[in-house]
């Protein structure tokens, strides 16, 4: 199963980039005794349109332009569900014992992803009540990615 994060914009480089890529390493290193094949970032143009509702649509349709056959689409919005780290682990489980060849996890830019997107996802999940600025949250998600891994291989990394 491959993990694609689908995030809208770039992260400079410096250490969020680098705590970014640690997490994903460690990630995909943990993960190849699951069968895990990739851990992706694939890095979406912010679009350049004026209206909100445009730059959203047009984000969601790169988005899904992208996504691979199959895959699951999780969102990651504020008014999104939250779950705990096992209760995510066990969804990459069920996934990968689905046989799904993909997941796809998509962060938004500042005004989030079309709604037409979000009604297609599989799941819509927070990391919480608060806001948070989608650089911090793709290193939220890398890390969680890291820590459901090392749940599923029995890994002491989660202590809960």
């Amino acid at each position: 199963m491959r993990i694609v994060i689908a995030a809208v914009g770039r992260l400079k480089q410096g250490p969020e980039r680098e705590l970014a890529e640690r997490y994903r390493k460690r990630a995909l290193d943990a993960g190849r005794k699951l069968g895990l094949s990739a851990v992706d970032i694939v890095e979406i143009k912010e679009s350049r349109a004026r209206d909100a509702t445009r730059c959203m649509l047009e984000e969601s349709i790169a988005i899904a332009n992208m996504s691979p056959d199959g895959a699951v689409t999780v969102i990651l919005h504020e008014r999104g569900g939250t779950m705990s780290s096992a209760a995510f682990a066990a969804r990459l489980q069920e996934w990968r014992r689905r046989g799904k060849p993909a997941v796809v996890f998509a962060i938004g830019a500042a005004d989030g992803l079309a709604p037409s997107l979000r009604e297609k996802a599989s799941l819509v999940i927070a990391f919480g009540a608060a806001t948070w600025p989608h650089q911090l949250i793709r290193i939220m998600l890398l890390e969680q990615l890291y820590r459901g891994v090392t749940i599923l291989t029995g890994h002491p990394y989660h202590r809960a």
